[in-house]
């Protein structure tokens, strides 16, 4: 069988040897880093680097940020609408670059840099190489600033990884705190990207490592607080979009938002099968047209561009028009639908680029026209546009992307409202579920199966839940002895039981066990009249509560034929008794219905065919 990471040009293994040559010698200071091992260890050291991690990541976004403005005014001018020839020429001149960047230089820098980041986390032991960083920086720009309908968002998280990547094998730290440090890195290049800490905070936990340790956790807050902070320092405190007041004027509002998630978790689907549709089919022609794809595209998008001039590019400052009602109902749903389309093109092309800003953009004009027709229909009403626009870019984060808590802070922290949060949650379960029917395997995880990785699912893990003791004890024996009875009580009690193990209860709320062969030892040692609690060895049996993830009993039970599950509040109440063939029999079945949910899921017909080239 063919090894995946070898035909996968987006996730290559890492060299025989760290550091890697080659770019790295680019950044002399980098040498120069050394841990202070005497005054910090590994932990100390690694909340200390997350703060440097999204200070550097937040200073690359920045620039960033300026290299993709540089490049549309010195590509597509300053004006408002570029001519025609510039529109069709620049994005398609611009695609061809892209693509021999991309092909002979750059191989790594392929898609969005979720997927990437992942696998760098669950398959590379956290190695993106520096190369990456520097290639995703070039091409972006170059395919932003030209006009392809792409964001910066996705990148710049693959950025911030890759950087923290760097500094990590530079500071030899061990193999886990280097796998652990791509997602410290990842959020900080979101959080700076998006202006939101709480909302890359979120995603890369709900999306990328679906862990909410402790250490890990607060490592993330860290670098993306520093990073939104350098980003403020050089380009304002003032947020991504300006958002308008928003205030519910009607309870039966609440229906249209109702509609709003329907007719978004439509959208949804049809976006992410389009995607999904075109990208394993264009990425199996012949090896010549990879070049010309992201030109075509670009000159698909140029056509598109004279008459819609929106669609090109991420679209934030016509974002926020349509937060400010500057646009029509019937213009707003046109610049949906062809973003939509502009958008599949240049990512299914190849195009290196994110899809969180075009998905913000298609939400909000969907959003607007909702509530534009709401207007029209019910003017009594009194909500706005703006407020319908907002809850829309949360109900397409929620159907395309599949991050339902993400969708939910995001449109909290960029509007600074908690009073849109009803609308917004009515919204956005409705779209995911739609979502969720049907298109059972998420945006992110198709990715993945079409180049041909298997990354584990964060959404499979959030929808199965853990295994709880409850879910494989039995119910107690019959017989349950006390420490303070006698040995002779005891021979009576269980003699006519056929187990061979049984627990004794103590006063003081511990638990021992005895067999039968024991207690007719006892017997004949003279000791029947002797209490268990002086006979029996001193050993103490570990213990259980119901609602502990079965994971724990799995590593208490050791020898035991059985171990005790008792209530919280008393010791001595058994609720249920466990061993290790029920822990087995449980994960058994738990398995087996998974892998029957995982085959049900897999794409079949020629999308399978294609995906697993």
């Amino acid at each position: 069988m063919t090894d995946p990471a070898s035909t996968n040009t987006e996730n290559t293994p890492p060299p025989a040897s760290y550091p890697p040559k080659g770019w790295t010698a680019f950044l002399p200071w980098l040498k120069k880093i050394r841990p202070p091992r005497l005054f910090l260890h590994e932990e100390g050291l690694f909340l200390l680097l997350a703060v440097i991690i999204g200070l550097f990541s937040g200073l690359a976004v920045v620039c960033f940020q300026i290299a993709i403005d540089w490049t549309r005014i010195r590509l597509l001018g300053s004006a408002l609408d570029p001519t025609p020839l510039r529109l069709l020429l620049v994005p398609a001149l611009a695609g061809l670059c892209v693509a021999i960047m991309v092909i002979h230089f750059f191989p790594q820098v392929r898609g969005s840099g979720v997927n990437q980041t992942k696998a760098a986390v669950y398959i590379y032991d956290g190695y993106i190489p520096f190369s990456t960083v520097i290639g995703k920086f070039l091409t972006c720009s170059l395919a932003i600033g030209s006009g392809q309908s792409l964001g910066p968002e996705d990148p710049s998280l693959q950025m911030g990884a890759g950087i923290a990547s760097a500094l990590g094998r530079r500071l030899h730290l061990s193999r886990e705190k280097v796998r652990l440090i791509a997602p410290v890195g990842a959020a900080a290049g979101l959080a700076a990207a998006f202006n939101a800490p709480i909302s890359a905070v979120l995603f890369v936990i709900e999306e990328v490592i679906g862990k909410w340790t402790a250490g890990v956790l607060g490592a993330i807050v860290l670098s993306a607080v520093s990073s939104v902070m350098v980003l403020r320092v050089f380009l304002g405190e003032q947020p991504l979009f300006r958002v308008p007041p928003y205030h519910l004027a009607h309870p039966a509002e609440l229906i249209a938002y109702a509609i709003l998630g329907v007719i978004g978790g439509i959208a949804s689907l049809m976006f992410a099968k389009l995607v999904c549709y075109l990208r394993p089919r264009l990425k199996a022609l012949p090896r010549w047209t990879h070049y010309v794809q992201p030109a075509a595209a670009g000159l698909l998008i140029g056509i598109i561009g004279i008459w819609l001039p929106q669609v090109m590019g991420a679209g934030y400052d016509f974002i926020d028009q349509a937060l400010h009602d500057q646009f029509t109902w019937k213009l707003l749903i046109f610049l949906a639908f062809f973003k939509i389309i502009a958008t599949s093109l240049s990512f299914s092309s190849g195009t290196p680029g994110g899809m969180f800003a075009p998905t913000l953009f298609i939400g909000a004009m969907i959003g607007g026209a909702v509530g534009g027709v709401e207007h029209i229909l019910f003017p009594h009403l009194g909500g706005t546009v703006g407020g319908f626009a907002l809850v829309g870019m949360g109900v397409l984060f929620a159907g395309f992307l599949r991050v339902p808590m993400t969708s939910v802070f995001m449109v909290l922290e960029v509007s600074g409202n908690y009073s849109i949060i009803l609308p917004v949650m009515i919204a956005n379960t409705i779209a995911y579920l739609i979502s969720l029917k049907y298109q059972p395997v998420p945006l992110f995880d198709m990715f993945s199966r079409q180049d041909g990785t298997d990354l584990p699912s964060m959404e499979e893990q959030r929808e199965t839940g853990t295994l709880q003791v409850e879910d494989a004890m039995r119910p107690p024996a019959e017989v349950v002895l006390r420490a303070e009875e006698p040995v002779a009580e005891a021979i009576r009690k269980t003699s006519g039981s056929p187990h061979e193990f049984f627990l004794v209860s103590h006063r003081s709320g511990d638990w021992t066990g005895v067999t039968k062969e024991a207690l007719r030892g006892l017997a004949k040692e003279g000791k029947g009249d002797s209490p268990l609690a002086r006979v029996l060895p001193g050993k103490l049996l570990p213990w259980l509560h119901p609602d502990q993830p079965l994971d724990v009993a799995l590593r208490q039970i050791g020898d035991w034929p059985l171990i005790p599950v008792i209530h919280r509040a008393d010791f001595n109440n058994l609720q249920g008794v466990i061993a290790l063939s029920d822990i087995l029999a449980a994960y058994g079945a738990a398995t087996g219905k998974a892998y029957r949910s995982k085959v049900s899921l897999q794409p079949s017909g020629p999308q399978a065919a294609l995906g697993s080239e």
